[in-house]
C-alpha cells in the first residue's frame, strides 16, 4: 500500500495549477495539494507545509524556478522536486538539474506519465520524458566538450559509467564485485567531486567529459 503523499504545486497559471490539482486529487494516495504562484510564496511555505513532492514550474516571474528550487534543497536536501517544463524551456533543463530537480515532465503529459514520473522519482529514481531527455542530449552535445582533467580514479569512472547505465547500487557492487558500502562510498564521493546534486546531474557530468557516449 503506497502512504499518502502531500504535494505542493508551483506554477503562475492559476488554470493550469487547477487543471494538475483536479488530476492528482483523482489518485487515492494523494493528500493534501498546496499551490504557489511563485517562486518567493512557494519558499514562505514550504517549511510549514512538508510537501512530499513538489511540481515546479521552471519560467515565472520574480522568483523563478531554478532559484526557488536550488534554495529549498539547500534547507532540505530531501525534498523531491519535479519542473514542469514547455519546449521553450530547453536552454534551462542543465540549469535546473544543476539546482537539484529529480524529474522532468511537459505541461501537457497526460496522468498516466505524470503519475509514471512520480513513482519513479518517490522510489529514489530520476524521471525524463522523452522529449525533454532528447532536448537536454540535444543541448549538451551541440556544446564543446570540456577538457577533463581527470580527477577521477579508474574504480570513479567504472562506477559512474555504471551509474549512467540505469544500474542501482547494489547491481553495481555485483558487476564490479565490490560491497554495496563501497560503492555508496564512490557515489558520495562522485558527487562531491562533480559537484553534482544528484545523478541526473552525474549523467550530465559523464557526458560532458566523454565518459559516456550518446
Amino acid at each position: 500500500m503506497i502512504k499518502t503523499i502531500n504535494i505542493y504545486l508551483v506554477d503562475d497559471h492559476k488554470l493550469f495549477r487547477e487543471g494538475l490539482k483536479l488530476l492528482l486529487s483523482g489518485l487515492d494516495y494523494v493528500g493534501d495539494i498546496y499551490e504557489a504562484s511563485d517562486g518567493s510564496e512557494f519558499l514562505m511555505n514550504v517549511a510549514a507545509y512538508q510537501p512530499d513532492l513538489v511540481f515546479m514550474d521552471i519560467s515565472m516571474p520574480g522568483t523563478g524556478g531554478i532559484e526557488a528550487t536550488s534554495k529549498a534543497l539547500a534547507h532540505n536536501p530531501n525534498l523531491k522536486i519535479i519542473a514542469l517544463s514547455m519546449f521553450s524551456d530547453e536552454n534551462y533543463y542543465t540549469k535546473m538539474i544543476g539546482a537539484g530537480a529529480v524529474g522532468f515532465i511537459l505541461k501537457n503529459s497526460g496522468i498516466q506519465e505524470v503519475e509514471q514520473c512520480m513513482q519513479a522519482v518517490l522510489s529514489g529514481h530520476n524521471y525524463f520524458s522523452p522529449e525533454i531527455m532528447s532536448g537536454i542530449l540535444h543541448n549538451i552535445t551541440r556544446k564543446p566538450r570540456q577538457q577533463y582533467d581527470g580527477t577521477l580514479s579508474e574504480r570513479e569512472e567504472e562506477v559512474l559509467y555504471s551509474i549512467c547505465q540505469g544500474l542501482s547500487n547494489i547491481e553495481i557492487s555485483e558487476k564490479l564485485c565490490i560491497s554495496k558500502r563501497t560503492v555508496d562510498k564512490h557515489r558520495e564521493n562522485l558527487l562531491l567531486k562533480t559537484n553534482s546534486k544528484n545523478t541526473a546531474g552525474l549523467v550530465m557530468f559523464a557526458i560532458r567529459n566523454g565518459i559516456m557516449e550518446v
